[in-house]
This record gives C-alpha cells, sequence and structure tokens, in this order.
C-alpha cells in the first residue's frame, strides 16, 4: 500500500500521517516500508536462484536501480550478498 492508501485507512491526511510517524519514529514513512522491501529482497536472495534482475522486477525496481538501492543500506550488491550468505 502506498503511504496515501495508509492514511485513508485510519482517516488521516498524508501529511498527518507523515508528520506522525516521523516525530515518533525520527524516520520518514518511507524508510519502513524500504526496509521491508529490503526484507524480501534477502529472502528471496537467499531462498530461490531467481536472477536479480528478476527480483528487482518483482519489487517494482529496475534492475539497475534495485542495486544500488540494495547496497545503500545493506552496502554490499545483491549479488555479493547472495554469495557470502547463502547455504
Amino acid at each position: 500500500m502506498e503511504i496515501n492508501q495508509i492514511a485513508s485507512e485510519l482517516f488521516l491526511s498524508h501529511k498527518h500521517l507523515t508528520d506522525t510517524v516521523q516525530k515518533e519514529t525520527g524516520n520518514h514513512p518511507c524508510h519502513f516500508y524500504d526496509l521491508k522491501i529490503l526484507d524480501e529482497a534477502k529472502k528471496m536472495l537467499l531462498q530461490t536462484d531467481r536472477s536479480i534482475a528478476e527480483i528487482a522486477k518483482t519489487l517494482t525496481y529496475d534492475p539497475s536501480n534495485f542495486s544500488k538501492f540494495f547496497k545503500k543500506f545493506v552496502g554490499q550488491p545483491p549479488g555479493q550478498f547472495r554469495k557470502e550468505n547463502k547455504k
């Protein structure tokens, strides 16, 4: 769900929801969305043999942008993460 949809379900404005979450947690709501995407990406990288491009597309990312996004948060590209963590 997008932030607008969540705010609507809670009968709040987008701005109020964003401001409240940021004030209470110190993070923009998108931060939590990004963490959820990373959790799913890590699971797919470790539990499947799908290509990084396929995983990126499943998570609605362009493959090159996904690799940059993943590395920014995890500290290593998805291929390296898979190689070092897959059992």
